[in-house]
């Protein structure tokens, strides 16, 4: 339903009253009339419609037109072409509907040369719609006025489309209206529910200046200025001065739309030409496919996609929720349907939609053989610089502007070279703990025994099974002569040189052992781990253990106090 606000104001009479011939229908006490107020499609952005897609592709001005000649706009020639044109709805000529032809005429050109070239191919659309619910055609200008042939246009009370259609009155029709979705935009869809409504409401009223009245402000509005006027008054300029300002203008616009769409050429406005014809199909799409992965892979620009679907607001297709009706040029129907699957797989993981996403709690996110990944809770310093504003650094940290404010306790701006702190995730990475090598085990070797290579050990107890170096047999002293105390004092020396080679040996022997023994110790010290348990925290494993926290914290590389249950620790020596 159409209410009164989404209409603009536009203030001053374009012309001062003239006088009408006793033929033409004249408005009572027309000297109280309020200044001329046009639907919010008369002051559509030019600039925005000439970037129009189909503007700028199919159609072309002509230029050859004579712009500086044409017929004086006067009544007797604007009536006589009113009572030419083949309509069934009444088209008088009144001081309200000259000053919206003089509107179009004089003031819009542009916007009527771009809604001629922009009619080559939503006309037929309507018309087609009209024909099938048995309405008159023109009433296929009625989205001249409404909006501007803009199929986006939205109003400043949120009616939409080319029809502009409030969201509960196109829900009650049967259209959808969604975040993604919005076929108010649609042409197709929209001129049927068009068709609909306005059928409907001539089938109330039984007049089509009543219908298209109550089409703008609703059949409320109408009906109490239908008992504001007394009995017997059933005629759109009969209850004029009792309709909402904007409405008096409404039916004005329309027929002034109707004339200025037939007679643009007597107005010196360029007519639009096709430049080559669009001719398109559809096809059901029934899995969700974005307009981007459609034209790389087949080459249509984005920019046709969208002028050609205006529905889908956000550039995709919720084909996976049901199916829907995509608009495409002709030849290149049966090329989507060949390919679709290759559309809908082509960079099918950047437009997928996540499906159970668990909140960063510093948990385990994933990782492989040689380590995990992590998320981890950080505070990180921001200095704002020049320019700078909450909401481009909150985007800058994937944080909110809310929580920037909290933790800093700012207002809604901040000065230049002020630092803030941000809280935020980070994924860190843990690698692997490394496998601790195997203890050696080997036999003691004692003084009766002999290795491979016939050595021994002076080393008496156990200490010296891991020695790195054992004591070589010496060699026995040559033989002395067999004469007397030679012999012995050579034997004696044999001996004693023995004897002093072993003690040494053992000392040496001792020594190493020990340092050994002691390596060995520190050795199975720090290879001491604890697998975290529930409730268990930094500084009840160190307590467990007799380290500090800090010990701790340093033997596994941990920042901060966050350990996960699981976990592998490595215990550090005292």
């Amino acid at each position: 339903m159409k209410y009164i606000h989404r209409l603009l104001f536009i203030s001053a009479l374009l012309t001062a009253p003239v006088a009408i011939a006793d033929s033409v229908l004249d408005i009572s006490d027309s000297s109280r009339q309020p200044s001329l107020i046009m639907p919010q499609s008369f002051e559509t952005d030019t600039h925005k419609m000439l970037e129009d897609w189909y503007l700028k592709n199919y159609t072309v001005l002509d230029y050859e037109a004579d712009r500086d000649g044409g017929t004086p706009l006067n009544d007797e020639v604007i009536l006589d072409r009113l009572s030419r044109m083949p309509t069934i709805i009444e088209m008088p000529l009144n001081t309200p509907v000259r000053n919206a032809i003089n509107f179009y005429a004089n003031r819009k050109k542009q916007l009527v040369e771009n809604m001629l070239g922009l009619s080559l191919y939503y006309m037929p659309i309507f018309e087609e719609a009209l024909e099938r619910h048995g309405l008159p055609q023109e009433l296929r200008y009625l989205p001249v006025i409404e909006s501007a042939l803009v199929p986006t246009a939205v109003s400043r009370a949120g009616a939409a489309g080319l029809w502009q259609f409030m969201s509960p009155t196109a829900k009650d029709l049967g259209l959808e209206v969604n975040s993604l979705v919005d076929q108010r935009r649609d042409p197709y869809l929209s001129s049927e529910a068009g068709a609909r409504y306005l059928k409907q409401l001539f089938n109330t009223y039984g007049d089509w200046s009543l219908a298209i009245a109550a089409y703008n402000c609703g059949p409320g509005n109408v009906n109490k200025a239908l008992r504001r006027a007394g009995d017997g008054k059933h005629d759109f300029w009969e209850i004029y001065p009792f309709l909402p300002a904007e409405t008096r203008n409404y039916v004005p616009a329309f027929i002034a739309a109707n004339y200025i769409m037939n007679y643009y050429k007597e107005h010196d406005i360029s007519p639009a030409l096709a430049r080559k014809p669009l001719i398109v199909d559809t096809v059901h799409v029934s899995r969700r496919v974005h307009f981007e992965q459609i034209s790389d892979v087949m080459g249509i620009p984005v920019a046709e996609i969208r002028a050609l679907n205006p529905q889908f607001r956000a550039d995709i297709i919720p084909g996976d929720i049901h199916p829907y009706s995509l608009v495409l040029p002709s030849l290149q129907v049966y090329a989507y349907v060949a390919n679709e699957d290759s559309i809908v797989n082509h960079n099918a993981q950047k437009y997928a939609r996540r499906g159970i996403v668990e909140p960063a709690t510093g948990r385990i996110v994933g990782g492989d053989a040689n380590g995990e990944y992590y998320d981890e809770e950080v505070i990180l310093y921001h200095k704002v610089k020049k320019g700078e504003t909450l909401s481009k650094i909150a985007k800058k940290y994937g944080v909110t502007v809310g929580s920037i404010r909290r933790l800093n306790k700012v207002g809604k701006s901040v000065k230049a070279g002020k630092k803030l702190k941000i809280k935020t995730v980070q994924r860190r990475y843990r690698p692997a703990p490394k496998p601790q090598p195997a203890e050696q085990n080997n036999e003691v070797q004692t003084s009766g025994s002999t290795t491979s290579n016939d050595s021994i050990s002076p080393v008496p107890d156990k200490t010296a099974a891991n020695a790195d170096t054992t004591l070589t047999r010496e060699s026995a002293a040559p033989e002395a002569p067999v004469t007397g105390k030679g012999t012995v004092k050579a034997d004696s020396s044999a001996e004693e040189q023995q004897h002093k080679a072993s003690n040494v040996g053992e000392k040496k022997n001792n020594k190493k052992s020990s340092q050994k023994t002691e390596t060995k110790k520190k050795q199975k010290e720090k290879t001491v781990t604890h697998k975290v348990r529930k409730g268990e925290n930094l500084g009840k494993i160190a307590r467990r253990y007799g380290v500090t926290v800090d010990a701790l914290r340093k033997a596994n590389k941990i920042k901060g106090d966050r350990i996960d249950i699981g976990q592998i620790l490595t215990i550090p020596s005292k």
